[in-house]
């Protein structure tokens, strides 16, 4: 199973879930998802969904799917690392309304330049590729060991600090 999260904060992230429902159309994906699609305008056609969810809710989740898909939220990205599942890191970005800048494309980009998510292209064009790289086996991840509780702000502010 595949779960999408994109938190509860007050923006819409419609064009991933406008995304998601091409990659069933087009066949790149048939297995069941199940999305968080908060403050999203958009209904997806093609699998389950709803706004909201409890912690609760969201930690079974969580723990069901094989992937996660997640916005740049160091928060869902690490829940979802910390249960040992693939990660797909996905880009809200301002120019659509997704966020009030672009910080989530640093967030991504430090856990993919370690080997712990896929970054989708922040356009998404690359989104059924990433899926295809789990599928096959070629994502290339690292497995994520959470032994010191900063590891993961000492990670993203190392990266900022040598690429920024």
């Amino acid at each position: 199973m595949i779960f999408v999260t994109v938190g509860s904060r007050n923006y819409p992230f419609d064009r991933l879930f406008k995304k998601l429902d091409e990659l069933y159309e087009n066949g790149e994906l048939s297995e069941p998802l199940f999305a968080q699609i908060g403050t999203s305008s958009y209904k997806p056609r093609n699998y389950e969904f709803c706004d909201f969810m409890s912690q609760e809710e969201f930690l079974k989740k969580v723990e069901e799917a094989d992937i996660v898909v997640s916005h740049g939220a160091s928060g869902s990205i690490m829940k979802a690392l910390n249960a040992g599942k693939k990660v797909i890191a996905v880009t809200r970005l301002e120019k659509y309304g997704e966020h009030i800048n672009d910080h989530q494309i640093q967030n991504n980009e430090a856990f993919s330049h370690n080997g712990y998510v896929l970054m989708a292209d922040p356009e998404l064009t690359d989104l059924g590729e990433c899926f295809r790289k789990i599928y096959n086996g070629t994502d290339g991840l690292k497995k994520w060991e959470n032994k010191d509780p900063m590891a993961i702000l000492n990670l993203i502010d190392k990266f900022i600090q040598e690429n920024w």
